[in-house]
């Protein structure tokens, strides 16, 4: 197993990376305790962990596999796995499958993902191949036909099919639509973004006898977050002991949280990882502990970083990149994100300001449908899910400065709303 002490980490992390060198430039030589270190500024690690003269990685890039993780199609942002640390990260995950609820023979669809350098396809089919008990793996994949999916989990009969809510949504609205039910389907695991309650009525519809449930927490920059803690709350999870550690910390001051049911931004420390160091990095995620003793903590959503709408990431430069890249006469004075959920889909409003006096309803619906384009076009994936039913379309509200939403304790710009429900 290719766990480190935090200690040894960190020591080779300042050694090796020269992102992290500068980072802990002003620290002691020993450094024992996590809450020591400050945390990463995510903008500046990807900066630092560019394609060409990358400053995050502790050697030369020689040996592993490079997945994409969130960005723009300008600026992508790509994360390395020696094959050793791809292996612990699956086989680990795998471990965690058991909690979700997979049981020896189970027969398993992969409907996730796959090519143009996105891990989740992979990752699944790697992590069941490395579980602890016999399965059987049908790497399906999110892009097949409906149709051939529906086929393949009846000649099967599949107990198990993996996705994110929104293409096991898709899936049982064909079976629906079509007057069809998958009877043999015992589980639902889902992944890469939230599970609502209206996604469960219709999962209920074409899957009558599976039960959703979270097959782990994990993104391809941070790695391992979380295992499932089985319950009733499939957000509540537990940190991949001993190769994780999973902290969370006051979104104003950073200060380490340790009570119940306060929320706070998600830190991960993968202690399994060496070429590229991952050490107090926010997952982009809000949390609160549910159990701090045993570990236990329920996601709550995404932070300021970035956002989920439906199966698309969003990073908040995304957005001001595409604002930069419209607004040519500087009318944008504030950005913010709003995530909406109604009719069974989300959609993301781009809430953007302009000074007082800019009242030009024409103009600005000109500016409007400019900016929609340049995120679009950042953002391909966006436009497709749009097309596909899976999420609204974007949209612009213009508005004042004043109305965008602070935090009540700093003032500072909140820069995602999350207003889907959470319960």
């Amino acid at each position: 197993m290719y766990v480190h002490q935090l200690s040894d980490l960190i020591r080779f992390a300042r050694h090796n990376s020269p992102f992290y060198a500068e980072l802990y430039a002003g620290l002691p030589d020993r450094v024992e305790c996590l809450t020591q270190l400050p945390l990463v500024d995510q903008n500046a690690f990807w900066q630092a962990n560019a394609l060409h003269v990358n400053r995050v990685l502790t050697g030369p890039l020689s040996e592993a596999v490079v997945y994409k993780t969130g960005g723009t199609t300008g600026a992508p942002k790509f994360s390395c796995y020696t094959r050793e640390e791809w292996r612990e990260f699956t086989a680990a995950f795998g471990q965690g499958l058991l909690d979700a609820g997979l049981r020896p023979g189970h027969r398993v669809a992969d409907l996730f993902y796959a090519g143009e350098l996105y891990a989740s396809f992979l990752f699944v089919l790697d992590s069941l191949a490395q579980a602890p008990v016999d399965n059987v793996r049908l790497p399906i994949g999110g892009a097949a036909p409906l149709e051939s999916t529906v086929s393949t989990l009846a000649d099967f009969a599949a107990q198990v099919a993996a996705g994110t809510p929104t293409s096991l949504c898709r899936l049982a609205e064909h079976l629906v639509a079509t007057g069809r039910q998958l009877h043999s389907v015992e589980l639902l695991f889902f992944g890469g973004e939230a599970l609502f309650d209206d996604q469960r009525r219709l999962l209920a519809a074409g899957f009558p006898h599976a039960e959703p449930r979270s097959l782990g927490y994990a993104s391809v920059d941070a790695g391992l977050l979380g295992r499932p803690v089985p319950g009733p709350d499939p957000r509540v999870h537990r940190a991949f002991s001993p190769h994780t550690l999973v902290e969370i910390v006051d979104e104003t001051t950073g200060e380490p949280v340790t009570e119940a049911g306060r929320p706070g931004r998600v830190l991960v420390t993968s202690l399994f990882r060496r070429l590229m160091p991952v050490i107090r990095y926010p997952a982009g995620d809000r949390a609160e502990w549910t159990d701090p003793a045993a570990g236990h903590f329920r996601i709550l959503g995404r932070a300021e970083e970035g956002v989920r709408v439906g199966p698309v990431s969003l990073y908040t430069q995304d957005a001001h990149a595409a604002v930069a890249e419209a607004d040519t006469e500087g009318r944008v004075t504030g950005t913010q994100l709003v995530v909406r959920r109604w009719n069974g889909r989300d959609g993301l409003v781009l809430r953007l300001a302009t000074a007082p006096g800019d009242d030009d309803p024409a103009g600005l619906d000109v500016l409007a449908r400019e900016i929609v384009t340049a995120l679009n076009t950042a953002r391909p994936l966006y436009p497709d899910s749009e097309r596909a039913g899976m999420v609204h379309p974007l949209t612009v509200e213009w508005v004042r400065n004043g109305d965008l939403a602070v935090n009540p304790r700093s003032g500072k710009l909140v820069r995602v709303l999350d207003e889907r429900p959470t319960a």
